[in-house]
């Protein structure tokens, strides 16, 4: 095991670890290749870092693949993205099975190209019974939008303002059963969280890597995890 898995504790894990993965572009131009080098090399790393996460017991890891606001990038960088995911959810079942890796998505599957909503759907019923890490793909994903779409639904549902709790509202959201995001990492240098997870990190801890993306590696993610841990979470609480 890496050295930085040795001081972390199994039994203090975060339940649900959030991740804005930022940099692809910036670290491709570095690399004198198009942008489009960037995001290939950006989906090993996603590929590694749920390996890590599935490696170490965490039950919840959402990526954020592919923003509402994704859509304003040029049609050959979209088109390409799209390209990606398809091929990937694809190819990966064997990954998924071996690690016993269940598939979930977060966002709006209506607005995504017809080919790839269907391997959204295949990707989620061969891994349904898949007992370890649940990983969730934020495709077409904005945290404003799931909580607009999940007011809509309540609505259609018939209920009144007065059955509208927190609880109701959040189990009408894309995967209602998953929980708030204990840690939040950010990767690419910039300090935002660009409309991922609003309603789900109210309390969540928040880590700012200034590494680009697809040099984010299973070390720092180990050591991001062992950062978590020594954060006082007080919930709103006044300290002891």
């Amino acid at each position: 095991m890496i050295e930085a898995a040795r001081n972390i504790d199994l039994n203090k894990l975060p339940s649900h670890v959030g991740v804005i993965m930022d940099g692809n572009g910036r670290w491709a131009v570095q690399k004198r290749l198009p942008r489009t080098g960037g995001h290939s090399e950006g989906l090993k790393r996603a590929k590694d870092i749920a390996k890590a996460a599935s490696d170490l017991g965490i039950k919840y890891l959402t990526l954020y693949v592919f923003s509402t606001e994704n859509w304003k990038r040029t049609r050959q960088e979209v088109g390409f993205l799209m390209g990606l995911i398809h091929s990937h959810l694809r190819q990966e079942l064997d990954f998924y099975r071996e690690n016993q890796i269940r598939v979930r998505l977060l966002g709006d599957m209506s607005g995504l190209p017809i080919d790839v909503q269907h391997d959204i759907m295949e990707a989620q019923k061969d891994t349904e019974s898949f007992s370890g890490t649940t990983v969730c793909l934020a495709i077409n994903y904005g945290g404003r939008d799931e909580i607009i779409r999940g007011i809509r639904k309540l609505a259609s549902e018939g209920f009144s303002m007065d059955e509208v709790t927190e609880q109701s509202l959040s189990d009408a959201f894309d995967v209602p059963e998953l929980p708030d995001v204990d840690l939040m990492i950010r990767t690419g240098g910039e300090q935002r969280l660009s409309n991922f997870l609003l309603w789900k990190s109210a309390y969540a801890e928040l880590i700012f890597s200034k590494t680009l993306w697809p040099d984010y590696g299973k070390e720092e993610f180990l050591k991001d995890i062992g950062e978590f841990q020594t954060r006082n979470r007080r919930f709103g609480a006044a300290p002891a």
